[in-house]
């Protein structure tokens, strides 16, 4: 059928415009990656190797860190091979709508250094859509006086495909009374029309059936059909006629719902009920039904919903009008939404580098950000800037994308942390605004040298001082962080030698106190200087340097030594000659004397000790000259001897002595007659060994005399009496206890009777005269009180009576 090849020709005509149309988007994508696929492609499909395109080599890509960025990520990058794979469902319908060509734009963005690649993604339609028509059977009524030629719109068919795979053309079974046209809508949407061909006859039939097919340009088509149901009613002799065929409304996309925008009118010049006139929507879509409302009766149109500029721009609303005898007639109403700047500038930070090392050179990216404003002309233009003064400034990139990028040095020790805000404004009336903050962490880097409290230390120690004691401590301290900032202490470098500092001194590594190793002597060494070094950790590590001077103190552990008078070679003062006509003040000689200390410690006095003739001679306190303090008197020993003290001015006081010998002689030859009578000096060593022979001697006779006490004192606490024997030279004795020997002979020429007092502690000696004749043995121990001697001694042998006496 002739028309529907004239139909067909459209689609031809689309096959034939499409490639010039990518032409001419390739020519304005020169600075893209493009790539072309199909929709609904299977997740992880390969696109493309992105990383080859862009001219990456593959071992570079963890380092470079290739990825997408993107509003919606529908791809990725695989980071092995550099594929750029599928990641999301893919349906142009739903992204693209009905638009012609369907493109996918993002961003592939590597580091070290920074770029920022512009990848276009054309997605090719398939047929996966087929026409469908809003009702599956379409009724309405035609009077049969309606003239051949009549036009009746129908509702179209819908195809959600795009390009060649949409919707291309209508076509109606064949039958005697209808034919089919093809309309297009001002915004480019087609729409089928039903023609009358012949005169209708209700008496010969008032129901006619027709099926209306859709069909898309699919390889192979799709299709979709509805049945059109026709009555043939009687003459009704006016059809409602509008006043306009075509209405113009512009609308700005901010009027609220409800608002009026148009009230359309229908008049029928019948009368009664055939002129009553309903209003209705008539072949029209979704989105119309969405944000308008029809009022039946009066046919005013008012607004259902918020417009937006940025979703739609046109609508085309067909306003079908219809009296109670199904007559009708249709206008077309095109209403344009007008922008407004509604839509507040976005920015979309896509890629962040932080941490950020502070010593980062000034140009070195921070952030890419991307601007995006819905709006369209100046609403839509927009412009970006930094707020505050910052160490950062915003560089343009390409279309829409900026560079944040640092302006000036860094210092973390200053700035440890930045919060950027960034601004984006349009060029709208009145312009809107939107920002986002930035929140950049600087890391620390080794770029802070340890530094010490002090320029130079400076210690004094005292002689003599512990060893292993503390006596000083330096300290420094390092901005950084970690082991940049971790300070370790160490000597470098001393002017004592190389050996011998190690047993002065030490430093703790951790905490920077020095030690001393061993005691100073500051007779030996007074000063010495040390170098001291604080290393940090960081890589590389720096360091610094200070001198630590150490002073030794004196302490008054010297005793004065005297130079003169020194002694002889056998320990004996040597003399000095004074002239017997010496005058008052006179000098006689000098003490010399040194000491090893410093300052008061070594300040030395002279003091006499002893002296000959106390007056005769004067002393120099600081000096040690000895002088005549009066003249020689006729009563003054020719010799005289001084004892001379020299002390120093510690705490406490350190002294020696010296011996003066002066003899008053007017020559050597008168002075060598005293000399001469001078007493041999003791020996020492003797005298000591003498009062140690007496010492001992004493401490023997105390300790027999402690002996003999102790028997005594346990004898005297016996409670027998029979302890006590008698002894007779020549008697025998009773055998028993305390019976002593029996001489026969006797070797003496008296004999002893000895007895002890058994109660009482008087003991009593008899001595006897000697008789020839010798005494007839008995007992020496008398135990019998009654026993009196043969001697008679008056009352005192009664005394006696209960005692043991001993008689000679």
């Amino acid at each position: 059928m002739r028309p529907s090849a004239e139909r067909g020709s459209p689609a031809r005509w689309w096959q034939v415009l499409l490639p010039f149309l990518l032409s001419l988007f390739r020519g304005a994508l020169l600075d893209q990656i493009r790539y072309s696929i199909p929709e609904e492609l299977a997740k992880n499909s390969v696109v493309g190797n992105l990383a080859k395109d862009l001219g990456l080599r593959v071992r570079d890509l963890p380092a470079r860190k290739l990825r997408v960025s993107a509003e919606k990520e529908y791809f990725t990058v695989d980071p092995v091979s550099g594929d750029l794979l599928v990641s999301d469902r893919i349906d142009r319908e739903q992204i693209c709508g009905k638009q012609p060509l369907c493109i996918l734009d993002f961003d592939a963005v590597t580091e070290k250094p920074l770029n920022v690649f512009h990848v276009a993604v054309v997605v090719q339609d398939i047929n996966d859509n087929i026409p469908l028509f809003k009702q599956r059977k379409i009724d309405f009524k035609i009077v049969e006086t309606t003239k051949p030629g009549k036009t009746f719109p129908l509702d179209p068919a819908v195809d959600l495909d795009a390009g060649p795979n949409s919707l291309q053309r209508y076509h109606l079974n064949d039958n005697e009374y209808f034919d089919l046209v093809e309309k297009q809508t001002p915004d480019g949407h087609k729409y089928p029309e039903l023609i009358l061909k012949h005169s209708l006859d209700r008496e010969e039939q008032n129901l006619h059936q027709l099926v209306l097919t859709a069909v898309d340009g699919g390889d192979p088509p799709q299709s979709g059909t509805t049945q059109i149901q026709i009555q043939v009613t009687d003459a009704n002799d006016n059809p409602p006629v509008f006043s306009q065929d075509v209405y113009r409304v512009s609308l700005k996309e901010g009027v609220p719902p409800g608002s009026s925008i148009l009230q359309v009118t229908a008049t029928d010049q019948d009368e009664g009920i055939n002129a009553e006139v309903t209003y209705s929507f008539h072949n029209v879509n979704e989105q119309v039904e969405q944000f308008f409302n029809l009022d039946k009766r009066t046919g005013e149109i008012t607004t259902k919903d918020h417009f937006d500029f940025e979703m739609a721009n046109s609508y085309t609303l067909s306003i079908e009008a219809k009296d109670s005898g199904d007559l009708a007639a249709h206008c077309s109403i095109q209403v344009e939404i007008l922008d407004e700047n509604d839509c507040v500038p976005e920015v979309i930070v896509t890629s962040v580098f932080t941490p950020l090392p502070e010593d980062s050179p000034p140009g070195t990216v921070i952030a890419l950000i991307k601007t995006r404003d819905r709006d369209s002309g100046e609403n839509g233009e927009v412009y970006c800037r930094i707020l505050g003064k910052t160490e950062f400034t915003l560089k343009p990139h390409s279309k829409n994308y900026y560079k944040l990028v640092t302006d000036g040095s860094l210092n973390r020790e200053e700035i440890p942390e930045y919060n950027v805000t960034i601004m984006a404004t349009d060029k709208g009336n009145p312009p809107l605004s939107s920002s986002t903050t930035i929140t950049l962490h600087i890391t620390d880097v080794n770029d802070n040298a340890p530094v010490f409290q002090q320029s130079a230390y400076l210690v004094h120690v005292p002689e003599n001082n512990p060893p292993g004691a503390s006596i000083a401590q330096v300290s420094a301290s390092d901005p950084d962080l970690g082991p940049n900032g971790h300070v370790s202490y160490s000597i470098v470098a001393s002017d004592l030698e190389p050996r011998a500092l190690s047993s002065y001194l030490s430093v703790s590594a951790q905490s920077g106190v020095v030690f001393a190793q061993r005691a100073f002597d500051h007779e030996q060494l007074r000063a010495f200087e040390l170098t001291l070094q604080a290393r940090d950790q960081g890589s590389p590590a720096l360091s610094a340097n200070v001198s630590l001077r150490v002073l030794v103190g004196d302490r008054n552990d010297n005793a004065p030594r005297v130079l003169y008078p020194a002694l002889g070679p056998d320990g004996s003062a040597l003399f000095d000659t004074v002239p017997r006509a010496a005058q008052p003040g006179y000098l006689v000689t000098k003490v010399v004397a040194v000491d090893a200390d410093s300052g008061h410690n070594a300040w030395l006095s002279y003091h006499v000790l002893q002296a000959s003739e106390p007056g005769l001679f004067s002393l120099g306190l600081r000096t040690g000259e000895v002088r005549t303090a009066r003249a020689l008197g006729e009563r003054d020993a020719a010799r005289q001897r001084l004892l001379v003290a020299v002390r120093d001015g510690g705490q406490p006081p350190l002294s020696a002595t010296a011996t003066l010998l002066l003899v008053f002689a007017d020559s050597l030859q008168e002075a060598l007659p005293d000399l001469s009578d001078r007493p041999k000096p003791s020996d020492p060593q003797a005298e000591l060994q003498f009062y140690l022979v007496v010492a001992l001697a004493l401490i023997s006779v105390l300790f027999l005399l402690a002996v003999i006490l102790a028997v005594a004192l346990r004898l005297r606490r016996s409670p027998r009496a029979a302890t006590w024997g008698c002894f007779q030279p020549g008697l025998s004795s009773k055998s028993g206890p305390g019976v002593l020997p029996n001489y026969s002979e006797g070797t003496l020429p008296y004999s002893y009777n000895l007895c002890v007092a058994s109660q009482s502690a008087k003991t009593e000696f008899n001595f006897l005269n000697v008789t020839p004749e010798v005494a007839p043995p008995q007992d020496l121990l008398c135990e019998d009180a009654s026993w009196v001697p043969s001697t008679n001694h008056g009352d005192a042998e009664g005394s006696f009576s209960s005692d043991t006496i001993l008689k000679i």
